[in-house]
Formats: C-alpha cells, sequence, structure tokens
C-alpha cells in the first residue's frame, strides 16, 4: 500500500491532469487497421470500448517488425532476440554512475491503428535477460492532430540488478503529452487530443562479444480514453466461486530492505504478484533467496520488492516492472490492461485466472479496509454468493488476516472510477480499472477464452 494518503506518482499525475479536464468528459487521469498478424485485442471487436490492448506474440508477429540486428525465432514460445549486432553504444548508468559499452540490435513493431483514440497508453513486456543483458522499450504515437510525437522510454529493464539498474525516466514530454513513470499521457485531454496510433520499438543490449542475448517473447501496449467519472455504473451479481491463491501481507515485513521503497509497508505491489505467481506454480530456489535474512518470514517477497524494484520512482510499484517479474517464472506470462467492469472480472475468475486490481480510496469508501490509501494493489480471488468481491489484501496485520471480503459496490467504484476526493477534499485521479493479468505461457482454451474476452490475446 502506499503510504496512506500521501503523494504518490499516481496522485501527481492527478494534479496535472485533473485541472486540466476539470467539467469536461475526459478522463481525470493519466498508454491501417489492423489485419492479418495485427490482432487488436479490443474487446471481442467492439469499437466503443474505451481500452485496446495490443501485443506481439507470435513468431509472424516478430517477422513483421523492422528489425536492426535482430531476428525472430521460433517454438513453442516465439520471440526475437539479438542476431548481428547493429552497432555499440555507451549507457551512462544514472544509478549506479557507471558508463559501460554495450553491443545492441533493435526491433520495431508496425504501427498499430488504435481502435479507440486515446488518452494514456502503458507499454508492458515478457523477457528473458541473462547476465549481461538488458532491454529498453519505447513508444511513439501519432495524435490526432496528425503530429508525431517523441520516442519516450516507457522502461529500462533487466530481471537482475547487477547490470544496470531497472529504471523508469522522467521528465519526457513535447508539450502535448507526458510520461509519468510507466504512463503515457495527454497533458490536456479536454482540448480532445488523442493518441491515435503508436510504434514500440525494442533495444536489446549485451555485453560485448558475448552471444549471450536477452529473448523477448510479448510485447504490447493499452491505450484509453475511459470516461470522467466520480461513480460507475453498478454490475449484475454473476458468479460465486473462489479461488484458493497463496495469502501473503506486505505489513509483516515493515522496516525490512528499506533501501526498496522503505520496506513492506509500501510493497502491495510485489507481494500481490508473488501471491498469484506462486498461484501458478511458480517457485524461487534457495539460491535465489540466498541473500535474504533468515531470520525473515516468506523471504519470496523481499525477493519480489528487490526485483521490482524502480531506481528512479524508487518503488517496487512500477506497473509493468511486475508484469515483467511475473513472467521471470517459467511457464508464465503477464499484462497490463484495464478492465471495464466486475462482469470482467468474473469471467476470468470462472476460468481460474485471479487478477491484480490499483485502486486507491479514504478509509470510509471501503467497509472494513481499516486504511484509506494514494495507490494499494489487492488480489481479486473471487466472488461470494451475494456477489461481493473476496480479495487477498496485502494491506492485512497477518497472512491469515490477507482473506478479505469487500462490498460489491463499494470496491466496484473505488476501481473503476477515474475522478475521487482525497482527505484534503481535493479532487485527485483513480486507476479507472487497471489491472495486472498473470496466466499460463501456454492457456488453455478456457482460459484463452476468458482472456479473449475481457481483450488479452
Amino acid at each position: 500500500m502506499s503510504r496512506a494518503e500521501q503523494p504518490s506518482r499516481r496522485t501527481v499525475l492527478a494534479a496535472a491532469v485533473v485541472a486540466a479536464v476539470a467539467g469536461s468528459a475526459a478522463p481525470a487521469a493519466a498508454e491501417a487497421a489492423p489485419g492479418a498478424g495485427t490482432r487488436a485485442a479490443t474487446r471481442g471487436g467492439a469499437a466503443a470500448s474505451p481500452v485496446d490492448y495490443r501485443a506481439w506474440t507470435t513468431f509472424r508477429d516478430w517477422r513483421g517488425g523492422t528489425a536492426q540486428g535482430t531476428r525472430a525465432v521460433a517454438g513453442t514460445r516465439p520471440g526475437v532476440v539479438i542476431g548481428a549486432p547493429a552497432g555499440t553504444t555507451d549507457y551512462a548508468d544514472p544509478h549506479t554512475g557507471k558508463t559501460t559499452t554495450w553491443e545492441y540490435a533493435v526491433w520495431t513493431s508496425p504501427v498499430h491503428r488504435l481502435a479507440v483514440p486515446s488518452t494514456e497508453a502503458i507499454a508492458s513486456w515478457n523477457a528473458h535477460t541473462p547476465s549481461g543483458t538488458w532491454l529498453q522499450v519505447e513508444l511513439k504515437g501519432t495524435y490526432s492532430d496528425g503530429t508525431d510525437t517523441p520516442w519516450y522510454v516507457m522502461g529500462r529493464w533487466a530481471a537482475g540488478d547487477q547490470d544496470i539498474r531497472r529504471t523508469s525516466v522522467d521528465d519526457q514530454g513535447d508539450g502535448k503529452s507526458s510520461v509519468w513513470t510507466d504512463t503515457f499521457a495527454i497533458d490536456d485531454a479536454s482540448t480532445g487530443l488523442r493518441l491515435v496510433s503508436y510504434r514500440l520499438r525494442l533495444t536489446l543490449y549485451r555485453r560485448p562479444g558475448t552471444r549471450a542475448t536477452p529473448t523477448v517473447w510479448r510485447l504490447g501496449a493499452m491505450g484509453s480514453d475511459i470516461p470522467d467519472r466520480f461513480t460507475v455504473p453498478a454490475s449484475t451479481p454473476g458468479l460465486a466461486q473462489e479461488l484458493l491463491v497463496p495469502r501473503y501481507s506486505q505489513e509483516i515485513h515493515k522496516g525490512q530492505y528499506p533501501e526498496y521503497d522503505n520496506g513492506g509497508e509500501a510493497w502491495c505491489s510485489p507481494t500481490s504478484s508473488q501471491m498469484i505467481i506462486e498461484y501458478w506454480g511458480g517457485r524461487l530456489t534457495e539460491d535465489q533467496l540466498a541473500w535474504v535474512d533468515p531470520a525473515y518470514a516468506d523471504p519470496q517477497v523481499c525477493h519480489a520488492a528487490r526485483y521490482t524494484y524502480d531506481y528512479q520512482y524508487a518503488g517496487c510499484g512500477n506497473w509493468p516492472f511486475n508484469a515483467a517479474y511475473a513472467a521471470t517464472f517459467p511457464g508464465l506470462q503477464g499484462v497490463v490492461t484495464r478492465l471495464r467492469s466486475l462482469t470482467d472480472l468474473e469471467t476470468l475468475i470462472a476460468a481460474g485466472i485471479p487478477a491484480i486490481t490499483s485502486q486507491s480510496f479514504l478509509e470510509k469508501e471501503l467497509t472494513g479496509a481499516g486504511y484509506g490509501t494514494s495507490g494499494h494493489l489487492m488480489t481479486v480471488i473471487g466472488f461470494t454468493a451475494d456477489g461481493d468481491v473476496i480479495a487477498n489484501d496485502p494491506a492485512s496485520p497477518s497472512n491469515e488476516a490477507v482473506r478479505r471480503v469487500y462490498k460489491r459496490r463499494e470496491w466496484e467504484n473505488i476501481w473503476l472510477r477515474t475522478k475521487r476526493y482525497n482527505a484534503s477534499g481535493k479532487v485527485v485521479s483513480g486507476t479507472g480499472g487497471v489491472c495486472y493479468l498473470y496466466f499460463p505461457a501456454q492457456p488453455s482454451p478456457r482460459q484463452r477464452k476468458a482472456l479473449a474476452a475481457v481483450g488479452v490475446s
């Protein structure tokens, strides 16, 4: 949980955007029509959806981009790797002070025209980065006025932290849009300006003279234009089911490894990620956990915090970094997207897929929570017979207390709204249905159908 009602990067984003859109029908907060090989996952093809998630995952996808030193690889999990490097470059790591020379290769996606002209876009990726390698993801888009954005860095990432320090990049903007940690956002949505298309650029790096290479299996982005709203329509309960997801408390890690976002009190995102990773069978070895103080319970939560930590944001809540961490476990993939309603979550739960959701609220807005927060991640694991939400809430005093039941109407509103009042009575942003989805690299037919129904393929 972010420190209760203290400013977070989401609050900063709200301050910049809410002022611009107050009184408008635009969102309060802030990433040629697809043909064969460009599968736009827009809620089953419904053009009216406020969300468009698109990913490149197949051998045909990787062959369809523009390659500068990369090559596509086939197999059960197709990807893109360094073939013959395009050249060398120096990278000055701002978090270590070291400048290192790297070989690099570049893959650029075809243009994806958004089914919904968007005020926001969030990229996410799944990759393997062995020692001596890392990657960078960038986004370049076209606005509805016909002009282009610059190439924006959406993340510099490695699974480990010995070669580079994984990082977002601050102070990116062109007067029309900005990047806020992991989120591209139109600066003033009330003008009607939107992002209508984008390309993603992937740069793969390795130490010169080696044969090591990153392998990227999934690269995508979610564009959205969520209606500006303090409240959302109520959905009708349609499922009573609960998944058996491990329960971990972030609160028992208070004070542990404060170099990673002040310790466990801020580890809602990696704690939630670890719950679902282990639900799918992901396990860490004794060697991987050897760095953790043996006196600490649940060392895998400490590990998740370290390996999701964004050194620029100075926190573990970078959404794409969490999805990428999940995908480092064999047989798993992860995406960041938005959902429309609790009905979407019910569709996923019915197929055995839990979800991590982002929400912010005052204590009085969520009965039984016992706290308020400017940004918090929970794991939705099911629904009661009355339709209430069963959540593994890491902001709990013990693992045993993690399972919570929250009132459907309250929970639905705090998750899906885009505007809210904070403890000072100021209008700030809500997350508008943001979630992480982690699921098998080879989904079952039922899982694949459920994912497609919520716009993920």
